[in-house]
């Protein structure tokens, strides 16, 4: 068990909070999301039953069922008909292409796309990099330059660039022979999970190297996908500029 979570406060739902204090379930789910984070549970895995964790906690299995539904509506935990809760993996079906919202016009095509990776190296992390990634100045980055293709056509151009302390190891050879997705990839070999991201999206003219990537002319237009990706406690663990050809695909985003 974690230490900081064995020594948390026991909490009531008796007990009146004072008026600075957040919601009873909002704390019960900062103490799970605190677990998550120090894996406790590691992506997969289950965690312990509504009951056992209103025993611990000292709450109701009400309050303990509020949080788990906030966590799992937020990607974090996964609810399993007969079987409990576990902890959220980019591995499983349903959340591979959670951040990839590229979308063929033929959609019984489906998201899924080859990769070919271009490029893995590691370098001092440039200025605007570095800012973004919240690394000091001379600190170690891991550069990935990937296509994503179609149809045998390449659509998307990847830079990816990833803190080098998180990343020791990494190389091309492994990207390669990962047979999943790149988050589930980094999720099962350095235990970096991507909970959320946030992304600029602009109007650009391939240059001269793009296009020669994609196979397209210089100065077609493309669309541009700058995501910053955060793990536990927003922090952020990934920066990529994307470049899609939207020709035959198209981006598509849920918005409620």
């Amino acid at each position: 068990m974690s230490s900081d979570i064995a020594s948390a406060p026991m909490l009531s739902d008796a007990a009146e909070p004072a008026p600075a204090f957040s919601p009873l379930y909002q704390q019960i789910k900062a103490l799970i999301l605190r677990g998550l984070q120090d894996s406790e549970w590691r992506p997969g895995e289950a965690i312990p039953s509504e009951f056992e964790l209103a025993a611990r906690f000292k709450v109701s299995q009400g309050t303990v069922r509020k949080a788990i539904d906030e966590l799992a509506a937020e990607n974090l935990l996964v609810r399993r008909q007969g079987k409990g809760t576990f902890v959220a993996t980019h591995s499983e079906a349903h959340t591979q292409y959670r951040f990839l919202r590229l979308q063929p016009d033929d959609r019984a095509l489906g998201p899924s796309m080859d990769r070919h990776f271009l490029d893995c190296r590691r370098v001092r992390a440039p200025a605007d990099v570095a800012r973004v990634l919240g690394l000091r100045s001379g600190d170690a980055a891991v550069q990935v330059r990937r296509t994503l293709s179609s149809g045998g056509m390449p659509v998307v151009l990847d830079d990816i660039w990833l803190p080098g302390a998180l990343f020791k190891g990494l190389s091309l050879e492994r990207l390669e022979a990962f047979p999943g997705p790149l988050y589930g990839f980094f999720e099962s070999e350095f235990g970096v999970r991507m909970i959320r991201a946030e992304e600029q999206i602009r109007a650009v003219a391939a240059d001269a190297d793009s296009a020669v990537l994609l196979g397209l002319s210089e100065g077609t237009p493309l669309l541009s996908v700058e995501r910053l990706s955060m793990t536990y406690g927003d922090k952020p663990v990934e920066w990529r500029r994307g470049l899609y050809n939207t020709s035959r695909h198209f981006y598509r985003n849920d918005l409620s």
